[in-house]
């Protein structure tokens, strides 16, 4: 199943190459011309044949967040840094996997309960190394790992798994490109890389392409849990329309525009403002003197962590929504 293989391929910001690998290799066909940049980001492009096209730029982005070997300690436990927004508490008595496939086990130096969240320094990994020297012979300084999370299917079309940020969003992107036969835009389907620490990957893919409309696919928060409460996208109510968050307010247009594709396509949306939080589309959004941008997001619980949950429902409504939105004739 393509998003059980999207979730469980590694690729923490910065190591990218195997997830963008599977990418690749399930898109080549679909499109007309495939680039990938020199920090790994994919950039496949679907020539469009309408009068007045436009040139969309789709960014989803493929790192997940993860550890890195900071140091190791003599008695043979791997002490890391975050890459990314990472959790101490939600970390704490999972499993990581290094990019090598050793695994480990995450705890603390001091009780758990004692350790603020932003404390990533008071956690340690344990591989069963009995020394530094032993620890040495299966993980070095700078290895990456990612949270252990196996793909399982849940009730009521819902499913979890680790890295759901954002392989669902290339999911989307992916399913999207099998239905999208004929193109009126010039679209660029494009997979990030490094969006985990500081949009980096948009940031200079934007610079190439310079697209009139930017598109950021992404996860967002599902607020029907009892500690998020302040905002509106919830699991089940349909394909998130992007209004606003800390990195973008998005082209009151192009919103107005996705409403009015959604409700033509009998497609269910919510509207989506974050308190926290941003996208590929505040980097694309200031990109070459300002380009107009929007999003389409899925509603996901527990989103930094090895057990994200979202629902198939409504990401296919964001798969019916992306294919329906990028053909349309934008007049401005």
């Amino acid at each position: 199943m393509l998003l059980k293989e999207l979730t469980q391929c590694f690729g923490v910001s910065g190591y990218e190459e195997k997830i963008g690998q599977l990418i690749v290799g399930k898109i080549k066909d679909m499109v007309d011309e495939i680039t990938i940049d020199a920090m790994g980001t994919i950039i496949a492009f679907k020539k469009g044949n309408g009068e007045n096209k436009k040139k969309i730029m789709v960014a989803s982005h493929m790192d997940e967040i993860g550890f890195s070997v900071l140091n190791i300690t003599d008695k043979g436990y791997v002490k890391v840094r975050n890459v990314g927004g990472i959790s101490a508490h939600v970390s704490y008595m999972n499993r990581v996997e290094f990019r090598n496939g050793v695994t480990g086990i995450i705890s603390s130096i001091e009780k758990s309960e004692n350790i603020k969240n932003n404390e990533i320094n008071k956690l340690y990994v344990d591989i069963g190394a009995k020394s530094k020297e032993d620890a040495l012979k299966y993980v070095n300084i700078g290895e990456p790992a990612c949270y252990v999370g196996e793909y399982h299917e849940l009730k009521n079309s819902c499913v979890t798994a680790k890295a759901i940020d954002n392989r669902i969003g290339c999911y989307v992107l992916i399913e999207a490109l099998k239905k999208l036969k004929d193109s009126y835009n010039d679209v660029y389907f494009v997979f990030t890389v490094q969006e985990e620490v500081g949009l980096r990957g948009a940031t200079a893919s934007a610079r190439r392409i310079k697209p009139d409309i930017g598109i950021a696919v992404d996860i967002t928060g599902s607020f029907d849990v009892p500690f998020e409460t302040d905002g509106n996208a919830v699991i089940g109510n349909g394909a998130a329309i992007k209004v606003m968050d800390t990195a973008v307010i998005c082209d009151d247009y192009l919103v107005k525009e996705m409403i009015k594709c959604s409700e033509e396509n009998h497609i269910k949306y919510q509207l989506d403002v974050l308190l926290g939080g941003g996208t590929d589309a505040g980097a694309i959004n200031i990109s070459n003197y300002g380009v107009k941008c929007c999003g389409i997001s899925i509603p996901t619980r527990y989103g930094h962590g090895p057990n994200a949950v979202i629902s198939m429902e409504d990401t296919e409504a964001c798969v019916e929504l992306l294919k329906e939105y990028v053909n349309l004739e934008f007049k401005f």
